[in-house]
């Protein structure tokens, strides 16, 4: 039936307060889409954007693109529908790069509109500002540009294939207004709809319901049509296009992926399915109807994106045993946390990646036991406290909400320090009564944006029972403050009981364990992450010849054991790493492998120039702009 339209004061306003209006989206005034609110207070005002959502902002996204391999250009209209404020007279938008042709109103009216000047620091951009003149409706023609940094495009010869190009976009954090005009923050929830046309035979996907089959255009091209129903982050709007297939695993789950990397994919996330009855058990139901994946060529910056309905994974996961799993469950596991409800700025990061980390641990505990999720736990915490031990418990980086422009810590805050913090409360209040809570949070927050405050506000609200609990259970300290707070419940030192005595052994007189070839991934892994550092050439070639670690086809151990190599100026491993670093274009291996040449001076920094000549162009913008910070540094 159709909802109630929410008042405008509500759906615009910016003017502080001190709570959150928690009305569910509704509808807006102009159409049956839903809307999500706003944030109406002064933590979730975006600093990454242009837009003034307080004034006009932008609720639905309707695409209309051409995708041209040749030009490597993404051409064509986006329609956008505008709720405002009575007498708004403009709306901002964000525009980075894009070539803006003509824009009209819905009845085809021209209206005036200006690019502002362009920040570069930061990928901010530029403003589009556009005269309203009382229009609900936009439509824009343009063209992003050929080096539009949400958008990698592929020759042949860079997939696996060989034959065909390819396409793929990375949204995250602010990089989709290189490629759609819109208002492209986290806290301004909008539906989208999408027709796409592309070269035969490639196909296309999006994080969308694909609806019906392609149509063929008669001109060697074909049209694919998506849709968004829900309101989500534009960040989330993300696109695919290249030689695949699909391949079922269970009545809402299957994966895509070229022809020549499809089966393994489908082995390796067998236990998706699984996964996603695991998390509905623990948080309540999936929302979002079909959980598909694409398993990208190795170029993709990231281990995997949450984009709704499609999850994008690099093949650097694959490993043959599923002993990566946790990739696609943290992934799975943004469908609540993340997608439904987003942090409104990206200082508060850490209510999308922590909280998802922490859930992440409980669907592989669910799906493949607890000493699975116990040992990985543990490799959680040694990141937290290798990195706190490298920049000091008082680091600013180091709390879980910084403010903006505040110097970042990365993963090891973000991820792992958020995912201890929900792991303590759970551990010290009991699991039931902080699955309940978890589980009302996503429900009650369901498809709108939140603020570190705002969780907070929660837990004292429905989480804790008085305010001494709260101050035990340290919720601020663990929020706003730097450091780990002291009531951090630590893995279970059983976890790894076993490998650690053979790091000791090791330590001691050079005894390689014989067991090593029947541990676990995360047992090799936290190996191979405690022994010495320092080792000699002959010490790194036993080690080698014992345990086969130049031909792991562990991704994540070959990393590890390629690292250790280059700290030690070790000649062997420098093939390998060629070989590795022209293969991979995962930020998580590709950015320390160039910092640890870079480091080693005279020795490293010619072969990490000699590398990146060779490997730059087939590194995607996020991972290419990570290592140009390293080898541009001096």
């Amino acid at each position: 039936m159709r909802r109630l339209a929410a008042p405008l004061a509500l759906l615009l306003a910016s003017t502080a307060c001190t709570t959150m209006e928690t009305a569910p989206p509704m509808a807006n005034p102009a159409s049956d889409r839903m809307v999500s609110p706003i944030l109406t207070r002064p933590d979730a005002v975006d600093s990454a954007t242009y837009a003034k959502p307080q004034i006009a902002r932008v609720t639905h996204v309707a695409l209309d693109l051409a995708l041209d391999f040749d030009a490597k250009r993404v051409s064509g209209t986006a329609e956008l529908d505008v709720l405002a404020q009575p007498g708004a007279k403009e709306i901002v938008l964000d525009s980075n790069g894009l070539e803006i042709a003509r824009v009209t109103d819905g009845a085809g009216r021209e209206l005036q509109y200006q690019i502002g000047e362009t920040i570069a620091e930061g990928g901010k951009g530029a403003p589009l500002t556009i005269a309203l003149d009382g229009a609900q409706k936009l439509r824009i023609e343009y063209r992003a540009s050929a080096d539009a940094d949400a958008l990698q495009w592929l020759s042949p010869e860079q997939t696996k294939g060989g034959v065909h190009p390819f396409l793929f976009s990375q949204g995250q954090a602010i990089l989709n207004r290189t490629w759609i005009p819109t208002q492209d923050s986290p806290g301004i929830r909008q539906t989208w709809e999408a027709r796409i046309t592309a070269p035969k035979p490639l196909d296309v996907v999006m994080s969308g319901v694909r609806q019906g089959e392609p149509e063929d255009l008669g001109d060697g091209r074909r049209a694919f049509k998506f849709v968004m129903d829900k309101p989500v982050p534009p960040y989330l709007i993300a696109i695919a296009a290249g030689d695949i297939d699909f391949k079922a695993i269970g009545p809402r789950t299957g994966v895509w992926a070229e022809p020549a990397t499809l089966d393994r994919a489908w082995k390796e996330v067998g236990d998706t399915e699984d996964m996603v009855v695991a998390a509905e058990q623990l948080y309540g139901d999936y929302r979002w109807g079909r959980y598909d994946m694409i398993v990208l060529p190795p170029s993709f910056p990231y281990g995997g994106m949450e984009n709704p309905v499609m999850t994008f994974l690099t093949p650097t996961f694959i490993a043959g045993d599923r002993s990566n799993n946790g990739l696609v469950a943290h992934e799975l596991a943004h469908s609540w946390s993340g997608n439904l409800v987003t942090n409104a700025v990206w200082e508060d990061s850490w209510l999308n990646e922590g909280v998802t980390s922490y859930f992440e641990n409980r669907i592989v505990e669910a799906v493949y036991g607890k000493k699975r999720a116990e040992q990985e736990a543990a490799l959680s915490f040694a990141a937290i406290e290798e990195t706190l031990a490298e920049v000091g418990m008082d680091a600013p980086g180091s709390a879980l909400h910084h403010e903006p422009g505040a110097d970042e810590l990365g993963s090891a805050i973000t991820y792992d320090k958020g995912h201890f913090f929900m792991r303590t409360l759970e551990r010290t209040i009991g699991r039931e009564r902080f699955d309940a809570w978890l589980r009302q949070w996503f429900d009650n927050h369901a498809f709108q944006p939140a603020t570190s405050e705002l969780i907070y506000e929660d837990m004292l609200a429905n989480l804790v029972t008085s305010p001494a609990e709260a101050q035990a259970l340290k919720l601020r300290e663990w929020i706003f403050e730097p450091g780990l707070p002291s009531n951090v419940v630590r893995p279970d030192p059983a976890a790894f009981a076993e490998v650690d005595a053979a790091v000791s052994a090791y330590t001691a007189d050079g005894s390689i364990p014989a067991a090593y070839s029947g541990w676990s991934a995360a047992e090799q892994m936290r190996f191979l992450d405690n022994i010495p550092k320092i080792r000699s050439a002959e010490q790194l070639a036993a080690l080698d010849s014992a345990l086969g670690l130049s031909d792991a086809g562990n991704n994540e151990i070959l990393f590890l054991w390629l690292e250790l190599g280059l700290m030690n100026r070790y000649e062997p491993a420098v093939p390998k790493v060629e070989e590795f670093l022209a293969e991979v274009g995962r930020a998580k291996f590709v950015r320390p492998l160039f910092q640890v040449l870079w480091d080693e001076g005279e020795w490293g920094q010619p072969i990490a120039r000699r590398i990146y000549a060779k490997t730059r162009d087939s590194y995607h913008a996020v991972t290419r702009a990570g290592v140009e910070r390293i080898v541009r540094s001096r």
